[in-house]
């Protein structure tokens, strides 16, 4: 608790919720043990959350292509490719970033990745001049309460196309292949050469052929994934990481001619702009190359909206100390969030650099400080001492909103349960979830700290791959540091 005022701690320890630091190792392997509830397609003999099986055998046979695998994206039984792709350049970064404090996790989270870039591969690969984008019909999906094992919905499949185009989707797809090559470098040369020459043709692809894959899918994909902050943020977002996988003068001249001039106070799967700026800046702080001071500048106004106590900050905090953004899933802005914190805090480190909100000064425990809070709050340290990782500690949400987990397994309950027959009783009961999707964060409590743990409030109570894929840089960073 380093550089809290008295008057902070002792109000804290009133309210009750100062406490030992969580245990950070345990909260790691289980961010990252999720994925395997989150998988589709065939489920191996390996798998540790036993009460999931094989489904979507049948995904892309509408388009007579192999499309099984990947994730479904939180509590739902479809595939979007935006946040899929999303949380796999966030699971890589972590990796780059914070591989060498993982211990065991390591080759865990390189399966995790590897589950997503196996079927991101199949997207980009299987029909020349398209990329697919998802599949099942979420407006039929999201009618139905059933397993994924069950499923009997339309397996809808999307693309995108030079008549259709998503460069959004095919932006960020590309920043994910390229990311995950980066990690595969050493750990298999072959495939780390296949995501990358992949991740290049997709991002010609998206320059190629411009525009929102809104426009092209629109119901598809709206009001789900749509992509609010427009292509231009997943433009930058794909260009600096093959920039980074590649260090091709062509990358930085397209990241250049670019440009932006973004004011946000967000990141996530829609808006990647202050991740391209903080991955960029890297080559300012770490390789102390003047061509990147831009983006430097850019990473550390951002931290400057975020810092509670910055003059130009633009970010509510609840009074139990959680960042609040947005009442939909609050949590994913949180975890994306602190991981920048805590990744620009080490380039920082890395090089003694210090910089100025005002006549604020900011150094790396500023940045680190602030993000150790959020992931202790998220863990337990909170005004109702909840920990919003379940399975995690001894109060968690119990009433998820996510279909597998609140059905019985096919184990418990081999019959098959149709599109309505989740409903009743298992979706209308009070009971907690059967099954326990352990690692899942949730999107967390209220501007008031306050969480109901009601399953129909998925606004509360639905977890998402691209929250956790966010959290695991940040809680491998706290297992390798005794203090901050």
């Amino acid at each position: 608790m380093r550089g809290v005022s008295f008057c902070l701690l002792f109000s804290l320890l009133l309210l009750g919720f100062v406490q030992a630091s969580p245990n950070y190792k345990d909260a790691l392997a289980k961010s990252i043990l999720f994925f395997q509830g989150q998988r589709s397609g065939r489920i191996p003999a390996s798998q540790q959350i036993t009460w999931r099986s094989t489904s979507g055998l049948s995904d892309g046979f509408l388009a007579h292509v192999d499309l099984t695998g990947g994730y479904y994206d939180a509590g739902d039984n479809v595939k979007f490719n935006f946040p899929m792709a999303f949380t796999t350049t966030m699971l890589s970064w972590g990796t780059l970033e914070y591989g060498n404090k993982m211990g065991p996790e390591l080759q865990n989270a390189r399966t995790a990745i590897r589950w997503a870039t196996d079927y991101l591969l199949k997207c980009a690969r299987a029909t020349p001049g398209k990329l697919y984008v998802g599949v099942g019909d979420p407006n039929v999906d999201h009618k139905c309460w059933e397993r994924p094992e069950d499923m009997d919905t339309v397996r809808t499949v999307y693309s995108v196309s030079p008549s259709n185009p998503g460069s959004d989707v095919a932006g960020e797809t590309a920043a994910a292949l390229a990311a995950a090559s980066i990690v595969f470098r050493k750990a298999d040369p072959a495939y780390s050469k296949l995501l990358l020459s992949t991740a290049k043709n997709v991002m010609q692809f998206a320059l190629q052929y411009q525009g929102a894959y809104s426009d092209s899918l629109g119901s598809a994909v709206c009001p789900f994934y749509c992509s609010y902050s427009g292509y231009k943020d997943e433009l930058l977002w794909g260009a600096a990481w093959l920039f980074m996988a590649t260090n091709q003068k062509h990358y930085y001249d397209l990241l250049k001619s670019l440009g932006d001039d973004d004011q946000s106070d967000i990141f996530s799967w829609d808006n990647k702009y202050a991740g391209g700026h903080v991955l960029l800046s890297r080559r300012a702080l770490l390789n102390n190359d003047k061509n990147f001071e831009q983006y430097k500048l850019e990473s550390e106004n951002f931290m400057c909206r975020i810092l509670p106590n910055s003059p130009s900050t633009s970010t509510q905090y609840t009074r139990g100390g959680l960042m609040y953004k947005l009442p939909q899933s609050n949590l994913q802005y949180v975890t994306s969030i602190t991981f920048l914190l805590t990744t620009y805090a080490k380039y920082m480190k890395a090089t003694k650099h210090t910089f100025n909100c005002g006549n604020l000064l900011v150094t790396p425990n500023s940045l680190l400080n602030v993000a150790k809070r959020q992931v202790d709050y998220i863990l337990g340290v909170n005004p109702l001492q909840m920990s919003y990782m379940v399975g995690f500690g001894p109060h968690y949400p119990k009433r998820i909103h996510h279909r597998g987990s609140s059905l019985p397994s096919l184990a418990s309950h081999p019959l098959v349960i149709g599109c309505d027959g989740g409903f009743q009783p298992f979706f209308y009961t009070a009971n907690p979830n059967p099954n326990i999707l352990t690692g899942a964060i949730v999107g967390g409590p209220d501007q008031n700290d306050g969480f109901p743990d009601d399953r129909s409030d998925y606004s509360h109570s639905e977890p998402a791959t691209y929250i956790n894929a966010a959290i695991v840089g940040p809680l491998a960073y706290l297992v390798g540091s005794t203090s901050i």
